[in-house]
């Protein structure tokens, strides 16, 4: 599989980034990830909102492939819920706040703070929260498109959200043909 991401290059980007406000952080990191990966990066992504797994919270897709994504994700109020179990390993980033998580059987929460890494091995589901405001640099490797129902269902199950639904599957679209052209699968 053709990768162009990797977690230990993205942590040591948002490493000099952390403890800046969110607002100025996602920018200079954006700018960071366009200097290293040029057109891979889009160049004005849109935020969005985004429901999956029961929870709810916001993100802006930095890129995304058939076989990457990386995306801020995060909520300014928390949020919790499933993480998803997919074909992918997901990597977070967390650039502020905090992030809880837990396995089944696990009896005590695993605790993500600013510059941590929460890896989801492909396969592996946890329930996480984000206990008040959260960010998190969030990339995921792997086979891309299965992880979308996980992304979407929500919308047919409980928001009926459909102008997100469909502005999402747009960007993630045109970032796939994009892709696509400049030989990135």
């Amino acid at each position: 599989m053709t990768t162009l991401f990797d977690p230990d290059t993205l942590r040591e980007m948002v490493l000099p980034l952390l403890g800046r406000p969110i607002e100025e952080m996602v920018p200079a990191l954006h700018g960071k990830l366009r200097e290293r990966w040029g057109d891979h990066i889009a160049a004005d992504p849109p935020w969005m909102l985004n429901n999956a797994g029961g929870a709810m919270g916001t993100m802006c897709v930095m890129h995304f492939s058939i076989t990457e994504y990386l995306i801020v994700f995060g909520s300014p109020i928390g949020t919790e819920g499933h993480s998803g179990r997919f074909w992918a390993d997901d990597w977070f980033i967390i650039l502020d706040g905090e992030q809880w998580a837990y396995g089944a059987g696990e009896l005590e929460r695993q605790v993500y703070r600013p510059g941590d890494i929460h890896h989801l091995p492909r396969g592996v589901a946890r329930g996480y929260r984000m206990p008040d405001r959260c960010w998190a640099l969030e990339y995921a490797r792997g086979i891309i498109p299965a992880m979308l129902p996980f992304g979407v269902a929500d919308v047919a199950t409980s928001t009926l959200d459909v102008r997100t639904l469909a502005k999402t599957l747009m960007v993630a679209g045109r970032s796939v043909i994009g892709e696509l052209v400049r030989g990135k699968i």
